[in-house]
């Protein structure tokens, strides 16, 4: 077999020993079927809970995952790719048939703490029942109510296309052995009001781990001090959050909070990518719950910079980018960039033209390994859909039209050299601008 299922089977075996050890009905690898129910009367659920349901299926991205381009909203349709085959998500519209409109409660409080289906089936953990399992009681009643209250789709969607073993959902009763723990969140009392919302809304419904964690060879998030500091969303990369985070400037409190509230941060740029869609959604959520999460992260691993500390650092980098200008490391780069780029992210050519002005020389991607994030936003821009008129943000538009492979692979190799000096230079850049324009999977 090859590398990933011979660890697969190895890991597999040892969980089912622990089975037999006599873990109980989470080790079975199929589970009875909870009765179908007549759709719920939206009536009688009050308008209170109705909210608070929706805010919270902005909170656990319900609408980012379960929504395919141009479709209706929750119908699903949405293809997620995962290392092991792909995966599309659901219908999570009260339709009788495709949807959840013969879900009882019991059996979505089933599939949001256990990862199963309403028929018995062990769902797959690209639906991360993992985090949601924290989620309180009252939380997955409203979520529940949300739901069911949205109008009904019809809309049938395709099974998952995993290679084998990892089709065979049986096993997935021995991953959840030996990586899930379905238990909901019990506040820390040595710790903050605060700190304890943070961590709920973060590790819980937020599921920030489920793209911010690296993961093992088995698609299990990484834990200890692995955790949060780093993985892949959507063909993304998702930085640390972490004070293992690359960025140039440290990230505090106020940053976590500007970004997650507006989508941008004067010191780290603005959100694109998947994390735009993340970003849109927390609109619904109160401002003291983005400050409890930003609380959280800020202290995930010990105190951060004070205020002073962070601009003084934030001076020093933009001074170091702004001499390196006379010196690219390519000429035809640096032109492309003083054409396409510096009216808006150059200091000092005048005010912002379409929106915010974020300084590339704080930019946490131009730090990372991984050339994927720039290129990606070189070629698709950013235009972040329900965050317009939030913080003049604005929108960066699209070169893959402008720009050829090679003209992209030398901006990207003069932004690099300029903005980034202490990371080694990006290698194979041409070819990976080829595959990022033509889509294919790395």
């Amino acid at each position: 077999p090859p590398p990933r299922a011979r660890v697969l089977m190895r890991t597999l075996a040892a969980a089912a020993l622990a089975a037999a050890g006599g873990l109980g009905a989470a080790t079975l690898p199929w589970r009875a079927a909870i009765p179908p129910i007549p759709r719920p009367d939206p009536a009688v659920f009050s308008a209170a809970t109705l909210a608070r349901g929706e805010a919270l299926a902005h909170l656990g991205a319900c609408f980012a995952c379960h929504t395919a381009t141009d479709g209706v909203p929750l119908a699903g349709g949405r293809p997620i790719a995962t290392p092991f085959g792909t995966i599309t998500s659901p219908n999570i519209t009260p339709d009788p048939e495709t949807g959840l409109g013969a879900w009882s409660y019991p059996a979505f409080e089933r599939a949001m703490r256990e990862g199963l289906h309403r028929d018995g089936r062990h769902l797959y953990p690209a639906f991360p029942y993992t985090s949601y399992a924290k989620a309180t009681d009252a939380d997955l009643q409203a979520l529940y109510a949300f739901l069911m209250s949205v109008p009904a789709v019809r809309n049938p969607t395709p099974p998952a296309a995993l290679a084998f073993p990892f089709d065979q959902r049986p096993l997935m009763a021995l991953w959840n052995t030996a990586f899930h723990r379905a238990q909901p969140f019990v506040p820390d009392p040595s710790r903050s009001d605060l700190w304890n919302r943070g961590f709920y809304l973060v590790e819980g419904l937020g599921h920030c781990s489920a793209c911010h964690s690296p993961r093992n060879p088995l698609g299990a998030e990484e834990k200890g001090a692995a955790h949060l500091s780093g993985g892949t969303g959507d063909g993304w990369e998702a930085p640390a959050l972490t004070t293992a985070n690359r960025a140039p400037v440290p990230w505090d409190e106020a940053a976590f909070y500007d970004y997650l509230r507006t989508g941008w941060s004067p010191h780290h740029g603005a959100a694109a990518g998947p994390m735009a869609e993340v970003v849109a959604g927390l609109k619904a959520l109160p401002d003291a719950d983005i400050r409890a999460m930003a609380h959280y992260l800020a202290d995930l691993d010990g105190p951060r910079p004070d205020a002073a500390t962070i601009a003084a650092r934030a001076a020093a980098v933009e001074a170091e980018a702004a001499a390196r200008a006379a010196t690219p490391v390519s000429l035809a780069g640096a032109r492309m960039f003083a054409g396409a780029c510096a009216v808006c992210h150059e200091p000092g050519q005048g005010g912002p033209l379409h929106g915010v002005r974020p300084s590339l020389a704080t930019v946490t991607a131009l730090q990372s390994d991984s050339p994927e994030t720039v290129l990606r936003v070189i070629l698709e821009g950013s235009h972040p859909a329900g965050l317009a008129g939030i913080a003049a943000l604005g929108a960066m538009p699209a070169f893959a039209e402008h720009l050829s492979d090679w003209q992209i692979a030398e901006l990207a190799r003069y932004l690099r050299h300029r903005f980034a000096p202490a990371r080694a230079p990006w290698s194979d850049l041409d070819a990976t601008v080829a595959r990022l324009r033509a889509g294919a999977a790395p």
